[in-house]
């Protein structure tokens, strides 16, 4: 899977532009504040629907101190086997509309569905050091794309989830909480079963991965915490703490307070792992992510890097370039400088973010050495 072309309009600094990326390495550099990442975000957002920096989707649109038109994102996708789609998504006050191939879309997540992406970034190590959220957010992407089933069970869940929490806000009596409870119950053996079963799949690649990146720390695990006791049915594990949950008006148990944790032979705890290994943890998560999804569907996704010199040393820059310039996959790195060292036949495609928003391209060179 790859990006053959880019459009961006009224995104961020860029009134227009349009980029056509290599199928292999594509390296963007530019000054900070230059608007490099921004082509990254355009990217993330075909697959996620969101930026993956903090903050609302609203401010990828361009403020240039007046109207300047809604912010709209194109992108012609190439897929193994010859397929070509092309996507297009239009930001206005009331969200997202999406096209696929110039049709509506019935929803966001059918265009979603045709893009994948996996993304490191300077806020990469909050995935191991920050909350269950995060980790719940990346593991059930990697469900949504490979178990069909998993939304429409995560949907009838949430609609479920929210009538519960507004009766919990209310202090409702108990008997109005039992056709909620037991929606959340049927919905929730499902999305606990395909989480297992992707985590199961995921931990061989991460295991892979780490090793590769962190031997020091020894073998890793990952535990999986689906956020209750399943030897007890749902049912009664909402039940019985629900007049403490009234006084915290939300639902303290089921799948949406799952999470995995990893832990290594001689790091057993996350506050063992320094900064540098946190980030390095969850860059082999996002390379094991990519090797599960391209062993599913038969491609690789979609690779991110942004800023990356920043966040790895030059040791662990050398072996992540080696082990991109291996792989049967798309990768976009931004940086302010060239990167890396590959060998003399390595080939990548050189983008030049300009201060004045302007995009200079080089082809067919090879990586500088460090």
């Amino acid at each position: 899977m790859r990006i053959e072309s880019l459009a961006l309009e009224n995104c961020r600094r860029f009134a227009q532009l349009e980029l056509e990326f290599a199928p292999g390495l594509n390296l963007i550099l530019g000054p900070n504040g230059s608007g490099k990442t921004t082509i990254l975000e355009a990217a993330f957002v075909l697959s996620y629907g969101r930026s993956f920096r903090r903050g609302s989707s609203k401010l990828l649109a361009r403020d240039a101190g007046g109207p300047s038109g809604p912010l709209r994102i194109v992108a012609r996708i190439a897929r193994t086997g010859g397929k070509r789609v092309l996507l297009g998504l239009e930001r206005r006050e009331d969200g997202w509309t999406s096209r696929v191939d110039g049709r509506a879309a019935a929803s966001l997540n059918e265009l979603l569905l045709e893009c994948a992406v996996c993304c490191f970034e300077p806020g990469s190590h909050e995935l191991i050091a920050g909350s269950a959220d995060l980790r719940r957010a990346f593991l059930d992407w990697g469900v949504f794309h490979v178990e069909p089933a998993f939304l429409e069970n995560w949907r009838r869940y949430s609609r479920a989830l929210k009538q519960a929490n507004v009766l919990m806000r209310r202090s409702a009596p108990a008997e109005e909480f039992e056709p909620w409870f037991a929606a959340m119950e049927r919905a929730a053996e499902p999305i606990t079963h395909q989480r297992e079963s992707y985590l199961h799949s995921w931990r061989g690649h991460f295991a892979q991965e780490a090793a590769h990146l962190l031997p020091e720390l020894g073998r890793p695990s990952v535990s999986f915490e689906p956020g209750w006791d399943t030897a007890v049915p749902l049912m009664r594990s909402l039940t019985q703490p629900l007049s403490r949950d009234r006084l915290r008006a939300h639902v303290s148990r089921g799948p949406h307070r799952a999470n995995w944790i990893p832990s290594f032979e001689l790091a057993p705890r996350r506050e063992h792992l320094s900064r540098g290994q946190e980030k390095l943890v969850a860059l082999a998560a996002v390379l094991a992510q990519g090797a599960l999804f391209a062993e599913s569907s038969g491609e690789w996704p979609i690779l991110l890097f942004d800023d990356l010199p920043s966040e790895l040393d030059i040791p662990h820059q050398r072996r992540l370039l080696e082990r991109l310039a291996a792989l049967p996959a798309q990768v976009l790195i931004t940086a302010t400088e060239r990167v890396g060292r590959l060998a003399e036949t390595d080939k990548l495609r050189v983008f030049h973010v300009e201060p004045d928003g302007s995009v200079k391209t080089e082809t067919a060179m090879p990586m500088d050495s460090n």
